[in-house]
């Protein structure tokens, strides 16, 4: 048995400690907003935080999550109220195909909360490793920049 909290909920899951922190939300939570892209760590879909920092969890353990807290897309914003950077993807027209879009959203959450005001390349140099195939990092960058400012301006 293995203890994860993920987004604020304990869960005591009955799997090897070396599943990857991808299938434990999806396959046995049932948390489907993470999703498989590459399962090397390459493309950044299956990002979530992992006591606030961002990482790959098609490659991480859940034995590393063990005492620490997960947070998936599901937990990014409390019930009932969007994070400002769902805010901003709307209003930046960021979504094409979507499959991507939980991935880039934890990437720039975390970005976001240790650097409330980054620079063009602070941006750009957060997100690398983030894949779209659509295309669309200039809108995901345009809503990481009118969230940082939503945020300082709150």
């Amino acid at each position: 048995m293995v203890a994860l909290t993920i987004n604020g909920v304990r869960h005591e899951l009955d799997v090897e400690p070396e599943m990857p922190i991808l299938w434990a939300v999806r396959d046995v939570v049932g948390l489907t907003g993470t999703k498989f892209g590459c399962g090397l760590a390459q493309c950044g879909a299956c990002t979530v935080h992992l006591d606030g920092d961002a990482i790959r969890s098609c490659v991480t353990p859940v034995s590393r999550a063990v005492g620490k807290k997960i947070t998936t897309i599901e937990g990014l914003a409390p019930e009932g109220h969007e994070h400002p950077l769902q805010v901003a993807w709307v209003a930046e027209q960021v979504p094409q195909c979507g499959y991507c879009q939980s991935g880039q959203l934890m990437t720039a959450a975390a970005l976001i909360k240790k650097n409330p005001n980054p620079s063009d390349e602070e941006i750009s140099a957060a997100m690398n490793g983030n894949i779209c195939r659509c295309g669309c990092y200039e809108r995901i960058n345009g809503a990481i920049r009118r969230a940082a400012r939503q945020e300082a301006t709150a």
